[in-house]
């Protein structure tokens, strides 16, 4: 580890510094929007059919089976659904490993933030301690505090195409803008995950 800005970040394998904030973010907005797109109890925006966050879905089943660590357990089970929905809607495309998504960021970014929500895990911190961002789930489902939420992310120019919401121009090499367009790209509001994106040149 090593200093910027004041912050720790990872310098390990010759890999270059990325702030920890952006990749508590990244992990944080996988978490939001894994949460909001559940079909079960709460309906969410049933954009993938699990029900792991709720109170009497995963939730109770993970209390029972990891007392210790059930508040990650149903987040990380929500973003797995999240994760296989990306990827198969990514699978539609010609040349998907170009589709740079939310929850398919890069190989190196997707390994730097899976090795912190490791660590953060382990950490014995609950969710909320751990990332603040987190807030926005805490009182429950509400559709307008979720859109208020995605809204909050700035604007996106994105264009339809076959497999989802193409967004202008290249990723942002900083990982907090590219997540924040990423994000903003889920809007407007739509029945089926519209898979905002940008492809990469090569």
């Amino acid at each position: 580890m090593s200093m910027i800005n004041g912050e720790d970040v990872p310098t390990g394998r010759g890999r270059a510094p990325i702030p920890m904030s952006d990749i508590d973010t990244a992990l944080t907005s996988q978490f939001v929007v894994a949460w909001a797109g559940e079909t079960g109890e709460e309906r969410g925006l049933g954009w993938w059919r699990s029900d792991l966050v709720s109170e009497y879905g995963g939730e109770d089943l993970f209390r029972r089976l990891l007392p210790g660590t059930w508040r990650w357990a149903v987040l990380q089970g929500a973003r797995e659904a999240a994760r296989r929905m990306d990827a198969d809607a990514r699978r539609q495309d010609h040349d998907p490993d170009r589709i740079v998504s939310l929850f398919s960021l890069g190989f190196e970014l997707d390994e730097r933030i899976e090795e912190r929500f490791q660590d953060l895990k382990r950490s014995g911190r609950t969710p909320g301690e751990a990332l603040p961002g987190l807030t926005v789930i805490s009182d429950g489902w509400h559709r307008n505090h979720f859109w208020d939420w995605v809204i909050g992310h700035g604007e996106d120019d994105a264009a339809a195409s076959p497999v989802g919401r193409r967004l202008k121009g290249s990723p942002p090499i900083s990982l907090d803008q590219r997540v924040r367009k990423l994000v903003a790209g889920l809007a407007p509001a739509t029945e089926t995950y519209p898979l905002p994106h940008y492809r990469r040149a090569s």
